[in-house]
């Protein structure tokens, strides 16, 4: 591609993010550092239309990162409501704590100072470096991925696992100038969200559909079948409903209560009889609850005191 060529792509796809960007709280001018930090950790693995009231209730909380470093891991565990993944929310507290602690309780504007925060990697690191303040950094999400495979590359999907090629291509396409990189890396990504889809992309609606080269190649199929994670049965989701227990707890939980039903233990536990009920619907084994509960405890998600589960202190 030559730099006219790439000096063009830059101008289509910046300028239709300039007319079609969703309007996200994380991306008004007024948001802080350590808003967007919150916003690309919950924002991993889960959808915009799910972390976007969750996102809301974290700043209102804490609006600074000494706000969350000065309560209990477990409270940030508990709001993390249904997001998923909830170690992230471990992480997001310890970053805190390393903020507080190292950098005066404000978010560090580089890539180096936000890699070695706890619990941050290398696409963090970039996103937040990138949006946050403004610097010229190689992002590279798994929409970011798709875009740059079928436009640059010609294939339906990225490999399974980013590879060093893949980081050549996004730093070889990524513009010079500082602003225009961070308006880049946004409107690529949000290209890959909302355009050109893992399934049944909008090619009709993409700005550089006549640049793209997979379908200049005649739309080939992928080389492999992309593999989505299972969840009814298993063990993901009964530590979920572990969780649920967990969250609404005013106090620890019997080992007991996870065991039987609470009919059959003679009295109705107060404030988690939703949750509690709905993880006995399950029926789940024994070996495999008692797996989740470890996996629960060993992630640092759980505390066993006394045979009784609560979240971390």
């Amino acid at each position: 591609m030559s730099s006219t060529e790439l000096i063009s792509l830059h101008h289509r796809i910046t300028g239709w993010f300039a007319e079609t960007a969703r309007d996200l709280p994380w991306r008004e001018p007024h948001c802080s550092p350590w808003g967007v930090l919150i916003s690309e950790i919950m924002l991993q693995q889960t959808p915009v239309v799910r972390v976007q009231p969750v996102w809301r209730e974290w700043i209102e909380r804490w609006p600074t990162p000494a706000g969350l470093a000065g309560e209990p891991a477990g409270e940030a565990v508990r709001s993390w409501g249904r997001l998923g993944y909830p170690r992230r929310a471990l992480r997001l507290h310890a970053a805190a704590a390393a903020i507080v602690a190292d950098h005066g309780g404000k978010v560090p504007g580089t890539y180096a100072e936000l890699i070695a925060l706890p619990g941050v990697g290398s696409y963090t690191a970039a996103a937040v470096a990138a949006f946050a303040f403004g610097r010229r950094e190689t992002v590279v999400d798994t929409n970011i991925r798709r875009v740059h495979a079928r436009l640059v590359s010609g294939v339906a999907l990225p490999s399974p696992s980013l590879s060093a090629a893949e980081m050549r291509l996004a730093a070889e396409l990524l513009p010079d100038d500082g602003g225009t990189s961070v308006r880049w890396n946004a409107a690529v990504m949000e290209l890959g969200a909302l355009v050109c889809t893992a399934r049944a992309p909008k090619c009709a609606a993409c700005p550089v559909r006549d640049s793209c080269a997979w379908l200049a190649a005649g739309e080939p199929p992928p080389s492999y079948t992309p593999k989505g994670q299972a969840w009814h049965g298993t063990d993901r989701q009964v530590r979920g409903a572990v969780m649920a227990v967990l969250r609404l707890a005013a106090a620890p939980v019997p080992a007991v209560m996870f065991q039987q039903e609470p009919a059959d233990l003679g009295f109705a536990p107060e404030g988690i009889g939703v949750p509690l009920a709905a993880l006995h619907r399950l029926n789940t084994a024994p070996e495999q609850l008692e797996r989740a509960l470890a996996g629960l405890v060993s992630d640092g998600l759980a505390q066993l005191h006394q045979d009784a589960y609560r979240l971390p202190a």
